[in-house]
């Protein structure tokens, strides 16, 4: 028999350690003095402790550890799904330094400017399921690119070319849907993209896509990089609607959200006030 400071030496494993895995059923000593509680361990578990050891520094759970030691048919599938998971979460780490360096060394400020008068093609988006979370923008986003990705390929295969940035806005045009974002509910957007083309190719797209003129206007715009979040949406709307305008006033209704690879771009249409007359 081992005492618990020969095993820990010889596993490198330090006595709380040990102790944690025995109350964890990870790692049972061969016998416990009832006592004084001393712990003691067989040459033979030094292999069970190696593996733990191994497993557990790939960050792996100490029940997925459990798991992985008690069913050794499955071990390595679970370790290929956790490499997934840790890809995964490596890459959401580095998107997120990337998306921190940007705000820290470029923090994103309000700017004006003219957009010119485009043809666009809409179409509501499919899905995220009613169920959803409303602020959930990654369910949000990922519905909004598919529907961007089909509208698209759509437009393209009538002969159209798409012109410009996609953007996603709120669906406004039925009472129902005014009624469901004045009501605080989930609403119903829609995304658009600029087109170009010979009539016949625009008027060969489907029914459930709608073809309209953009009106040119002015926009107060600001850039907010990386993924979308609700913390994010907030930023940029308290941004630009504390920035100051001359003789002028931001029309909310007419918000669009300008989909970017790095990042969104929230605009906010800009209304000029009448300039006084003469009279007054």
């Amino acid at each position: 028999m081992l005492s618990i400071s020969d095993f820990s030496a010889m596993c490198s494993l330090p006595p709380q350690t040990l102790r944690y895995y025995h109350s964890e059923g990870l790692l049972v000593p061969a016998d416990v003095d009832e006592r004084t509680g001393y712990r003691s361990y067989t040459f033979e578990q030094v292999e069970r402790a190696m593996l733990i050891t191994v497993l557990r520094s790939t960050g792996m759970s100490v029940t997925l550890v459990r798991r992985a030691l008690d069913q050794p048919e499955v071990t390595l599938s679970l370790l290929r799904q956790h490499a997934t998971e840790v890809r995964r979460e490596r890459q959401a780490q580095d998107e997120a330094i990337r998306d921190a360096h940007e705000f820290l060394a470029s923090p994103p400020e309000p700017v004006v400017r003219h957009v010119g008068e485009m043809t666009v093609a809409s179409k509501l988006v499919s899905g995220p399921p009613p169920e959803h979370d409303r602020t959930d923008w990654d369910a949000i986003d990922a519905a909004t690119t598919a529907t961007v990705q089909d509208l698209t390929k759509t437009v393209k295969s009538c002969g159209a070319l798409v012109t410009g940035a996609p953007w996603r806005a709120l669906a406004s045009g039925t009472p129902e849907q005014k009624s469901r974002i004045l009501a605080g509910e989930d609403p119903d957007w829609l995304v658009k993209v600029p087109v170009t083309g010979e009539e016949h190719a625009l008027a060969a797209l489907p029914a459930d896509i709608e073809v309209e003129m953009f009106e040119a206007r002015d926009e107060l715009s600001i850039f907010m990089p990386g993924r979308s979040s609700m913390a994010k949406h907030s930023t940029a709307l308290s941004r630009l609607l504390a920035h100051p305008l001359d003789a002028a006033y931001l029309d909310t209704s007419r918000m669009r959200h300008l989909l970017h690879d790095d990042g969104v771009e929230t605009t906010i249409a800009i209304c000029r006030l009448p300039e006084p007359s003469a009279e007054a």
